[in-house]
């Protein structure tokens, strides 16, 4: 006698398809944290954006937060269902989306496999590396394999594996979470550092006028007062959170320093390398802006060659936007 496939109710597409796309979101956000914190603990010196990170593992965090609880109700949701009419559980809807998934995560690990001995075989092992691996590797292998046993599972009888596999994934994501909270901190050191982010770009905008102004006066201005007008225009950059005038120091004839006291550490530059202005002028944020929470001064030096032309007129410049 053939079996008879209940057809899907637009409420089993909407809630099946909800359930998958929960879980997508969570393993992407779950995978995407476990990345960031590996690249706060392991920095690599050629390619480390630690603004960059820490805007990661916020918005990881933030999706994680949303739509893995919500995976967890849709889920409880569909096993209140299957409880009572088990039918539910062959809809072609759930099992197409099941084997999809299982599908993804089988690729997952075949193409992470392939990867590990790939990378292996040439030697470039390292520890940043080994723990990307093994986080998808895990990931994709918690997946599979409830899924697995999900599909194998046809007694109507309760069992307890949904209900462990809920609160491990939950104290894992939970853990993930508050870890967020240690590496990037609260909203009061988020604030502290936009603060910080707005006083190093303000920085900026003064080198650029103080070069500008000796490119046109064949001098260092005596103070930041004497960028107002052609320069700067009419307005000089200010301590955003406390309204104070930046430091300015002249130090000699082609020697500057600007400083500002810092709230929160900038670890963005940690190769301990000073870029010279002259090096990198068109592009300020090359440049070493790296700071801790304390009054920090940057000492640059102009170099004359730098900006003459061919024909010993100077170069054109830009003052970056205020």
């Amino acid at each position: 006698m053939a079996t008879i496939i209940k057809k899907s109710s637009p409420k089993d597409v909407f809630i099946n398809l909800l359930s998958v796309a929960a879980l997508y979101a969570s393993i992407v956000s779950f995978i995407a944290l476990i990345f960031q914190y590996v690249n706060v603990l392991f920095p690599d010196p050629l390619n480390f954006y630690y603004t960059s990170i820490l805007d990661t593992i916020r918005r990881a965090g933030s999706a994680l937060l949303v739509v893995f609880p919500v995976y967890l109700v849709v889920s409880w949701l569909l096993g209140k269902e299957f409880a009572a009419d088990s039918e539910k559980k062959q809809l072609r809807i759930r099992r197409w989306l099941l084997y999809f998934t299982l599908f993804l995560s089988a690729v997952t690990i075949i193409v992470d496999l392939i990867i590990l001995i790939y990378n292996f075989w040439g030697g470039e092992l390292t520890m940043r590396f080994l723990l990307k691996i093994l986080a998808v590797m895990i990931a994709a292998a918690a997946v599979f394999g409830y899924h697995i046993w999900d599909l194998k599972k046809s007694e109507p009888k309760k069992s307890l594996v949904p209900k462990i596999a809920a609160w491990i994934s939950a104290i894992v994501v939970l853990a993930l979470i508050a870890g967020g909270f240690f590496v990037i901190g609260g909203p009061a050191t988020q604030r502290d550092r936009r603060f910080d982010d707005r006083r190093v770009s303000d920085l900026q905008t003064l080198q650029n006028g103080v070069i500008n102004y000796w490119i046109a006066k064949d001098v260092l201005p005596k103070s930041l007062d004497d960028l107002r007008g052609g320069v700067l225009g009419g307005t000089i950059p200010r301590d955003p959170q406390t309204g104070n005038a930046y430091e300015y120091i002249v130090a000699g004839n082609l020697e500057f320093s600007l400083c500002a006291a810092f709230k929160t550490e900038n670890k963005y530059w940690t190769r301990g390398e000073v870029m010279p202005v002259e090096a990198n002028y068109y592009d300020s944020t090359q440049q070493d802006w790296g700071h801790k929470a304390e009054r920090t001064c940057f000492s640059k030096k102009i170099d004359p060659a730098f900006y003459k032309n061919r024909n010993g007129g100077p170069v054109p410049l830009k003052t970056a936007p205020y």
